[in-house]
């Protein structure tokens, strides 16, 4: 059984609930276990998941949270750092799960993070079972 950290940027409230539900119910239905830490918003959740890392306690991440665009360029910076973050750990070998929504508008995060709907959360909790299951393949 693995245990899995959930770090969620919880920008948006009912938002990230979703995600949530989705991310908790997937772990869950794969027979394992999880803990959910909170962070300010998505450029926190890289460093969160290195900090937890150093702990040894975690075999698989997910990152949860959502990025609304603005109107400036903060959008970007946000989105594309909180994934070069992430891709940066991946690529430690690192199994992780990037469920942080990038939308143009709340009702595309709606439905992204909508377990009933596109369940982007679930989604990013089988993303990091699945590289954990080939890193414990390739280890």
């Amino acid at each position: 059984m693995a245990h899995v950290l959930i770090v969620e940027a919880r920008f948006y409230d009912h938002l990230n609930d979703m995600l949530l539900a989705g991310a908790r119910a997937a772990i869950e239905a794969a027979g394992h276990s999880h803990e959910t830490v909170t962070v300010p918003g998505a450029l926190e959740a890289p460093g969160a998941i290195a900090l937890a890392m150093e702990t040894d306690r975690y075999d698989a991440y997910v990152a949860l949270g959502v990025v609304i665009r603005g109107e400036t360029y903060h959008f970007e910076i946000v989105s594309n750092e909180s994934a070069r973050g992430i891709m940066a750990l991946t690529m430690d070998g690192i199994a992780i799960g990037n469920g942080i929504l990038t939308t143009e508008n709340e009702a595309q995060a709606i439905y992204r993070a909508d377990p009933a709907q596109a369940d982007k959360g679930g989604g990013a909790a089988k993303a990091a079972l699945a590289m954990l299951d080939l890193k414990q393949r390739f280890g």
